[in-house]
């Protein structure tokens, strides 16, 4: 009964791998990128982005895993908690491809809303 209990929990559990891949292009991993270089711990970039510690060492393990960000640990730090992390060659590239992403995303959301703007003007008869 045991065996057919955990045979069955995990064909449960057995969901495609892409489901729990980091989706690069998310404003979270841009802001996560461009915070990098300011902090040494999780803890510190979790409580500057407003992430939990889970959520950062989440998207930074799939960073590392996908070769855009390496990890070095302070030699002279007492704590082996602080580390230095740093967007590799590929991570940069990353970086740019997903800001210029970003704003294009950005440009198309504020020209859809200039345009609503104006039609509510227009149906009201006002005008600029």
């Amino acid at each position: 009964m045991a065996q057919k209990l955990v045979t069955s929990n995990i064909q449960r559990l057995n969901i495609r791998k892409e489901y729990f891949e980091v989706k690069l292009e998310t404003e979270e991993t841009l802001q996560l990128l461009t915070a990098l270089n300011r902090h040494t711990t999780q803890k510190s970039l979790a409580q500057e982005l407003g992430y939990s510690v889970g959520k950062v060492n989440y998207i930074l393990k799939a960073l590392i895993d996908k070769g855009l960000v390496k990890v070095e640990n302070f030699v002279t730090s007492e704590s082996k908690k602080n580390y230095r992390y740093l967007l590799t060659a590929q991570g940069i590239r990353e970086k740019i491809a997903i800001t210029e992403a970003f704003i294009a995303r950005k440009k198309r959301e504020y020209e859809m809303l200039q345009r609503e703007l104006e039609s509510d003007r227009s149906s009201l008869g006002e005008g600029r």
